[in-house]
């Protein structure tokens, strides 16, 4: 039976919350829907999409899950469905919201959706490469997108001025908005920058999630990547255009004992080949992901010599 056939067959006839969170999973179930901007299952992806079609904690109590759904709430939780089923659009741009290091940020198909390992080691306040008695005083984003990892590093470095920069003017709207939503505006700014050209000064920490997907990895994403700006995502043949100048310009930027904290993904191969003189450490995590580098100041003082 097909979607549409099944949809208006339960718009007729399913009754309460749990049973339109059911009807959810199974449909995705048995479609190709790719789970990779904040859940990993189609369980937890049905119980953010319901409880945002009926406006709704997406935590959802046991007392309302009995509940019985009116028919225009039905209908609006399933065009929800069928957008997610159908168009592949990834939850978190049906809700408009994402949630990163505990902390909801507002997204849309102008900026990536929040999803880095890089979160991890912010909450753990990038220990052993940052020492913990010691406060940042200035922290950049360079290629920020939502502002996500920026304001993150906000809220767990108390004292410290962060700033944001993209070459995007749409993401940075978005980062604005995430900026005034967190209460921020005394201490994050976003700043208009190809790159590191708006860049002032030296930080003691700089944190990048740029594009680097490389050309093999783009012409096989899923469809849902499909919505998400191919700007923050192509980063030429091996995924390292973009890393390149970041690599021969930031060493200028960070304080003597400052690290920078770089995601690659799966193009780090082809940056461990292409730097052999870098003593890259790659952090393992605990909560999924790979591909984050940490260099030290001191480590890209070797980038030329």
């Amino acid at each position: 039976m097909k979607f549409d056939q099944l949809a208006q067959e339960a718009i007729n006839e399913l009754s309460t919350v749990e049973d339109i969170i059911r009807w959810s999973v199974s449909r995705m179930a048995e479609h190709e829907v790719f789970f990779g901007h904040g859940t990993d299952n189609p369980w937890d992806e049905a119980l953010y999409l319901v409880a945002h079609g009926l406006n709704l904690p997406w935590q959802l109590a046991e007392k309302w899950r009995h509940t019985r759904l009116t028919r225009s709430e039905r209908e609006r939780v399933i065009d929800l469905l069928r957008q997610r089923i159908r168009e592949n659009i990834p939850t978190p741009y049906l809700t408009g919201e994402a949630w990163f290091c505990g902390k909801p940020y507002l997204v849309d198909e102008r900026v990536l959706i929040p999803r880095s390992p890089i979160g991890e080691l912010i909450n753990n306040r990038f220990a052993p490469w940052w020492p913990q008695d010691k406060q940042p005083q200035r922290i950049l984003d360079l290629c920020t997108g939502s502002g996500c990892i920026g304001i993150a590093c906000a809220h767990e470095f108390v004292d410290a001025s962060v700033e944001l920069l993209d070459i995007s003017f749409d993401a940075l709207e978005i980062a604005d908005a995430n900026i005034s939503m967190h209460g921020l505006e005394g201490r994050v700014s976003a700043l208009h920058s190809d790159l590191l050209t708006a860049a002032s000064g030296r930080y003691d920490i700089i944190v990048s999630n740029p594009p680097y997907v490389d050309a093999d990895d783009m012409a096989e994403l899923p469809r849902e990547y499909r919505h998400e700006p191919e700007l923050a995502l192509a980063a030429g043949e091996d995924g390292l255009d973009l890393v390149r100048i970041m690599l021969a310009e930031v060493r200028d930027y960070l304080t003597d004992d400052g690290v920078f904290i770089l995601e690659v993904g799966n193009s780090y191969p082809a940056l461990q080949a292409a730097y052999p003189q870098l003593a890259f450490e790659w952090p393992e995590f605990e909560q999924g992901g790979h591909g984050v580098c940490v260099l030290r100041a001191s480590d890209l003082d070797l980038i030329g010599a």
